[in-house]
């Protein structure tokens, strides 16, 4: 079955809502997918108006910015240590946008969505 991401089928009272129109391409959303860690993974596909998206499936790097300095390094991944989206994601390694990561420069934010941009991007956290 689609995701769709439209209006309510139920008004706050409890009755029916009667529909507006028809189901649109745009009007559908799409799966979670986990952004875990290992070998570089990534997947590209097409949005409306002929545009594309890089989704990563996988991720062993991430581009840290060091807020005091404004350089950027990119370094690798060692675990996740905090997830505020779902605590079990730190036991299966999962990544999304606010994870704090363990990296070789120390604890890591991450600040893009790695299912949307295709590039994982984080600022050093002291």
């Amino acid at each position: 079955m689609a995701i769709t991401q439209r209006r309510s089928k139920v008004k706050p009272t409890g009755g029916k809502l009667n529909k507006l129109r028809k189901k649109k391409k745009r009007d559908f959303g799409s799966d979670f997918i986990a952004i875990k860690l290992g070998d570089e993974r990534r997947k590209t596909f097409k949005t409306l108006g002929g545009n594309s998206k890089a989704r990563i499936l996988e991720v062993e790097n991430v581009n840290v910015t060091d807020p005091k300095t404004g350089k950027t390094k990119r370094t690798k991944i060692l675990t996740v240590k905090d997830n505020p989206a779902n605590p079990n994601f730190v036991r299966m390694n999962i990544i999304t946008r606010g994870t704090t990561v363990e990296t070789d420069l120390g604890l890591v934010k991450i600040t893009s969505k790695p299912g949307q941009h295709g590039v994982m991007n984080g600022v050093l956290v002291k």
